[in-house]
């Protein structure tokens, strides 16, 4: 991986930052599930997916972006802090990142799947907790959402991140490939 910033990375980061406001605007990103926070969501993704392909840097700027986006179309007070919106999604690509990188080397689908649901567990138990400690819910409350949406959140995390970034992976180096009709004429 490329060190600094890099056309690549401002590139990733712009594409994965606009589809998380995407999800966000055109609410694609939440799921309505019948749970005291009334809403599952995917919108971390594009955070966790930038981590692994282009380090913490690009996770953590479009985990700015999502936290941004959901703090500026916030319809609950509990949004509408940047403390609680913002601050925690800027640790989803940083925790992704550093769980990929510590795993790669042992498996890469198994470093894949594990950054996956470490991102999205980082977003629930980040936000979760910051709500907790800004007084908009109690202990038990942010409990049952973690359980309740935490949980099928971070599994359906791994398995979106597992077929975008393995795709991904795949496309990338296919690119490096000698072509097979290649030759001396």
């Amino acid at each position: 991986m490329e060190k600094g910033l890099t056309v690549r990375k401002i590139v990733i980061a712009g594409v994965l930052g606009a589809i998380a406001i995407l999800l966000g605007v055109t609410r694609l990103g939440y799921i309505p599930v019948p749970t005291a926070a009334g809403n599952a969501t995917i919108m971390h993704i594009p955070a966790v997916i930038g981590g692994i392909m282009e380090g913490w840097g690009v996770g953590m700027i479009i985990g700015l972006i999502f936290g941004v986006s959901s703090f500026l179309n916030a319809t609950v007070p509990l949004f509408k802090d940047p403390l609680v919106a913002i601050l925690p999604r800027l640790f989803i690509g940083v925790t992704a990142y550093l769980t990929y990188v510590g795993l790669k080397n042992v498996n890469q689908y198994l470093a894949i799947g594990a950054a996956g649901f470490i991102g999205a567990m980082t977003n629930t138990i980040l936000v979760l907790g910051m709500a907790v400690i800004r007084g908009y819910m109690t202990l038990g409350v942010a409990t049952t959402v973690a359980i309740t949406n935490g949980l099928p959140e971070a599994i359906v995390s791994v398995i979106v991140t597992l077929a975008v970034v393995a795709a991904w992976k795949k496309l990338g180096s296919a690119g490096r490939q000698k072509s097979k009709i290649s030759g001396d004429l």
